[in-house]
């Protein structure tokens, strides 16, 4: 076999290559196009949720006193957020709590719930609700990781997620993989020289 005829071989491998990736590329880009649609536009939105003004994320209240020594039990507290919410939110809601974050520096507790995205501001001296909150950026970042399918079909394992994190993190390095092969390909193939030339 001549270099000419060797060099035209090397140049047909490279081009089925490019159009192997090429079709992985499209045909993986028109499987999750939603998926990666949703995960973008709820990203965007993540990123922007400390500057929406309040819209995605309420802003944090201001209690009486930020000496914890002055404040009532936790269990008070936790008492008097479940209350409020069955008394004043809604009789319907879940009391059944997902997080209790502690601000000290803010004079509050924040409660979150498990099974709504309602939250509550207490006054950490008083037990005072100081601000009903609907958590609209715990709703984005739960479909923004897959977690919103869990809690839909009540999995309490995670498998929704972790198959959605999974399915999008691999296609994600495909679409890199692939996408370098169909910028980088064709330059080299362009570059070999044409068989007879010299």
């Amino acid at each position: 076999m001549t270099v000419d005829e060797r060099l035209l071989v090397r140049k047909r491998k490279k081009a089925r290559t490019i159009r192997l990736f090429r079709k992985i590329h499209r045909q993986t880009a028109v499987f999750l196009f939603v998926a990666f649609f949703i995960m973008a536009g709820t990203g965007l939105l993540l990123g922007w949720k400390k500057n929406s003004g309040g819209i995605l994320l309420a802003p944090t209240e201001k209690g009486t006193s930020s000496n914890m020594a002055e404040w009532l039990p936790l269990d008070s507290l936790t008492n008097l957020a479940v209350t409020f919410l069955h008394d004043s939110v809604s009789a319907s809601l879940s009391p059944e709590i997902d997080r209790i974050d502690v601000r000290p520096d803010k004079g509050i507790v924040k409660f979150t719930f498990t099974n709504h995205y309602k939250g509550l501001q207490v006054d950490g001296a008083t037990g005072k609700i100081l601000r009903v909150e609907q958590r609209v950026a715990d709703l984005i970042e739960h479909m923004h990781d897959g977690t919103i399918l869990d809690r839909i079909f009540r999995t309490g394992n995670g498998i929704f997620k972790l198959i959605y994190s999974t399915v999008t993190g691999l296609a994600l390095l495909i679409f890199t993989i692939t996408g370098v092969w169909l910028w980088l390909g064709p330059k080299r193939l362009h570059s070999m020289k044409q068989p007879g030339k010299r």
